[in-house]
């Protein structure tokens, strides 16, 4: 059986206004090709000229024109929505949660993730440090979509394979990402062809991809994966939708042919 599932590639702005009228266009594009599920990017309700940007503009858990157009978007279109991350509001009035909210066909939010790893990196003149500004997550997230397990991760979780792991047998993984250019184009695809290879599933990325106003660079290259590591979709660049099928009877069969799964001694 088979389920059409799609990643949104975006170019997110300081701007939370216009980046719900961009992701709106596209999540309402990938639902009228057949989606039923849908993933955004990670940060794709803002990417301020400052990482601090992004804690004027945190919302408390259930309330709040990002959470607000999530619920209404899912509900409208009918759709599982997995909201990449928004800055929810933590306890530490100067750092935001980096969390995914996963909204069901009827607009109620049944699941949530709150990214474990932070993204630090200092090469020449690029800089970063996530974790000024972010309190980290401490639980793996899942939830049960229509097809499958679906295990949640954000970006830099990517390169923590123990984290899928710790999840058991999935059907998908979803990776909201927002990587740099620089790291996107040496690791990128080599890790999520990586996690899906290893966990025997489908991998689905949704990446910010362009030249953003803060001067930031994003690598883009939203893709789809299938379990046997081959890569059914892929965008590039610039804003757009990627589109596949999620097909559990091939999931099976490649389990059943190369039962590494069963293989595991630890």
């Amino acid at each position: 059986m088979s389920h059409t599932v799609a990643a949104i590639q975006m170019i997110s702005s300081p701007n939370v206004a216009d980046n719900i009228a961009s992701a709106r266009r596209l999540v309402t594009q990938a639902a009228a090709g057949g989606a039923q599920l849908v993933l955004l990017p990670e940060y794709w309700a803002i990417m301020g000229h400052s990482d601090s940007d992004k804690v004027a503009v945190a919302e408390p858990l259930g309330q709040g024109p990002i959470q607000d157009f999530m619920s209404s978007l899912a509900r409208e279109l009918g759709i599982w929505l997995i909201g990449g991350t928004l800055p929810l509001a933590s306890h530490d009035a100067a750092k935001v949660i980096n969390t995914t909210l996963v909204y069901n066909p009827q607009g109620e939010q049944v699941s949530r993730y709150d990214k474990i790893h932070l993204f630090g990196f200092s090469k020449g003149g690029e800089s970063y440090d996530e974790s000024r500004t972010i309190v980290p997550g401490t639980a793996p997230g899942v939830f049960e979509a229509p097809f499958g397990k679906v295990g949640m991760s954000v970006c830099y979780d990517l390169r923590f394979p123990e984290l899928y792991r710790a999840m058991g047998p999935l059907a998908l993984i979803v990776v909201p990402a927002a990587f740099t250019y620089t790291t996107g184009q040496a690791h990128w695809e080599i890790l999520l062809r990586a996690r899906a290879i290893e966990n025997q599933c489908y991998v689905l990325a949704a990446a910010q991809g362009g030249q953003h106003p803060n001067g930031r660079r994003t690598w883009g290259h939203s893709m789809l994966i299938d379990p046997w590591g081959a890569v059914k979709a892929v965008q590039a660049e610039g804003e757009g939708v990627v589109q596949g099928q999620i097909d559990t009877g091939y999931m099976d069969g490649v389990r059943a042919s190369l039962p590494a799964l069963k293989h595991r001694t630890m």
